[in-house]
């Protein structure tokens, strides 16, 4: 099995176990599964995958089911009608854009291309694990560097972690995930400015709906050693359907093609064109987002427990506990958080849902914090 499949696996089977385990809780109806969104009413409230919990917009649902009946063909006229829609709004060529279905598996192309036993990784800790975890399975070295405390990326401690193991790629999302937290534009100019000559910078937006920052995506007109990465899964909750965009110099395009190709499924491409279409979809999501994020991080400030600044749907919160117990303490009650990180045993990220799924997080977590004073 090739490392990239391996990791493929693994992160299956984690999905899968995690479903497994919820029921064995009895926490899981048998109808539901660990990605299906539910009503607060209904079963367990997920908050631990960072998906949208409205899913795709009306207009994307209604075009992925009008398209169905002609998903017997390829329909490769529509994938190009989606990358030169999304080109055109972001301002850049679209030879320099390429889709994927979701960004994970540019993200993971990126590993098997340009990390290996002689060029390193360079990764924040903590930070969203699949390219590390890929790298370090290909022999590469990776090098964690702590985010700053006010969870931005310590950009002059990357460039030189980069220098020093050699970087073919350094990972820097932004938001980032798991906390949501930013890295401000004149940081990121500076590491690209400063960045070792042989070190390629990924750049994941997987989260930049939503959030008040702007985005690099112009930067890969002007460089070769720049790749920015979006995707449809999160604030257009297309999390299933699979759709994603890697945009970067059209040589760095045909060495990620270089490891194959296969057609999109069309009824992602249709809800992504619908999603891009819609004016007001991304300021009514980020609005939303936004308003139920702060009132719970508000809600928590004043109990006592601390969260990394978050512009993104999700964030991280200081349980003051064993992290991994007070997880399985909210599943027992019905309410799926995430996990914690090696580097932060007692914080655990939390999924930022609808305004009734965060009333029954916050029902969950009194009761937690009460039965373990």
């Amino acid at each position: 099995m090739t490392p990239a499949l391996a990791a493929s696996r693994r992160s299956f089977l984690q999905l899968a176990g995690t479903g497994l385990a919820l029921s064995g809780l009895g926490a899981l109806p048998a109808s539901a599964s660990p990605s299906r969104t539910l009503p607060a009413s209904a079963g367990p409230v997920l908050l631990n995958f960072n998906e949208c919990p409205y899913g795709p917009s009306p207009a994307a649902q209604a075009a992925a089911r009008d398209i169905v009946a002609g998903s017997g063909r390829y329909l490769f006229a529509l994938a190009g009608e989606l990358r030169d829609l999304f080109a055109q709004q972001e301002g850049i060529g679209k030879d320099h854009v390429r889709l994927y279905p979701g960004s994970s598996e540019p993200l993971n192309r990126a590993a098997v291309l340009w990390t290996s036993p002689g060029a390193g990784l360079v990764v924040a800790d903590p930070t969203f694990e699949a390219l590390g975890d890929l790298a370090a399975a290909r022999g590469a070295t990776v090098a964690k560097v702590p985010l700053r405390a006010d969870g931005a990326h310590d950009v002059r401690a990357m460039a030189a972690a980069a220098a020093t193991v050699n970087a073919g790629l350094l990972y820097l999302c932004n938001p980032n995930n798991p906390t949501g937290s930013i890295t401000p534009a004149a940081d990121i100019a500076w590491l690209l400015a400063n960045t070792p000559a042989q070190t390629r910078v990924l750049v994941d937006e997987a989260y930049l709906q939503y959030s008040e920052q702007r985005s690099v995506i112009a930067q890969v007109m002007q460089r070769d050693d720049v790749i920015v990465l979006r995707t449809f899964s999160k604030l257009y909750g297309m999390a299933g359907l699979r759709l994603g965009v890697a945009a970067a110099h059209p040589d760095r395009l045909k060495e990620l093609a270089s490891l194959g190709d296969n057609p999109l499924p069309v009824t992602a491409v249709a809800a992504g064109l619908a999603s891009l279409r819609d004016p007001g979809l991304i300021a009514q999501r980020n609005a939303e987002n936004a308003v139920v994020r702060q009132e719970t991080i508000g809600w928590l400030g004043k109990r006592g427990f601390t969260c990394v600044p978050s512009e993104a749907n999700c964030f991280v919160v200081d349980v003051q506990r064993d992290g991994a117990a007070f997880s399985a303490a909210m599943a027992e009650r019905g309410v799926v958080i995430g996990r914690s990180w090696p580097i932060w045993p007692r914080r655990v990220r939390v999924t930022v849902g609808t305004a009734a799924e965060m009333a029954r997080f916050r029902e969950a977590f009194e009761a937690v914090v009460s039965r373990n004073g």
